[in-house]
């Protein structure tokens, strides 16, 4: 696989503003993240993660494990890695953005949305449901639109992504040797998640010696969409751009 096909640019920014590389949910894909790009933008620019096995990269195999996500994302980072590498991981991509964090140096930043800390492991027994399973999976979440949920050929392509991804959250561990980062974490959740009570955000500080914090915002738990002028605001000023604004 082409490490440059791991990489979206959805708004290239002038030479020298902050890098964030934002990791997708599970069943999601970089496109997700185009809105927030565009409210990040010019302040600072976003590389946003494409997984394979869906949209552009729908004909590759889906990754079995988180690990071999993380090793394959810290890889294709590679040409960016002259400047400060900011990492926003939301669902999924938070457990995603923390193990590329593990690979990478100098990371300025993690921010970690909508998952509960790598320590705190239950059951993601969803990819073993059937289809209507992972439909009322999807109605819970709330994370798309629900007419959408009807279209049978999109369907096609977002469920065998969003299976395979779940079997890959069942199957992680967080491995015995992970030390904590020693860059700053802030911890974004809603209010409102169904599946991410703020106690078990709160416990990604465990896994941290730098700064913490955590951020509560209205909503459930793709509130990031909802509320992405105030996650863009957050981003930026953890990042020394909010003045630019």
């Amino acid at each position: 696989m082409n490490d440059a096909a791991w990489i979206r640019r959805f708004h290239p920014g002038p030479e020298g503003v902050p890098l964030v590389v934002c990791f997708p949910h599970a069943g999601g894909s970089a496109s997700f993240y185009h809105p927030l790009s565009a409210a990040l933008a010019p302040h600072a620019e976003m590389l946003a993660v494409q997984y394979p096995g869906r949209q552009d990269r729908r004909s590759e195999p889906f990754a079995a494990t988180i690990g071999e996500l993380a090793d394959r994302i810290a890889a294709a980072l590679r040409p960016w890695r002259d400047r400060p590498l900011a990492l926003f991981g939301h669902s999924m991509g938070a457990l995603v953005a923390f193990e590329t964090a593990r690979r990478l140096e100098d990371v300025p930043v993690l921010y970690a949305s909508g998952r509960r800390a790598p320590s705190l492991k239950r059951p993601e027994t969803v990819h073993a449901r059937d289809d209507a399973g992972l439909l009322a999976e999807l109605r819970h979440l709330a994370g798309t639109q629900a007419e959408l949920l009807g279209d049978e050929e999109l369907l096609g392509l977002i469920l065998p992504s969003l299976r395979a991804d779940y079997a890959a959250l069942d199957a992680y561990r967080l491995p015995a040797d992970a030390e904590p980062l020693d860059c700053p974490v802030t911890v974004l959740v809603g209010d409102d998640d169904p599946v991410t009570p703020v106690d078990e955000a709160r416990a990604w500080e465990a896994h941290t010696t730098g700064p913490f914090d955590l951020r509560v915002f209205p909503g459930g738990h793709f509130f990031v969409a909802d509320q992405r002028a105030a996650v863009a605001a957050l981003i930026l000023d953890g990042l020394g751009a909010g003045a630019a604004r």
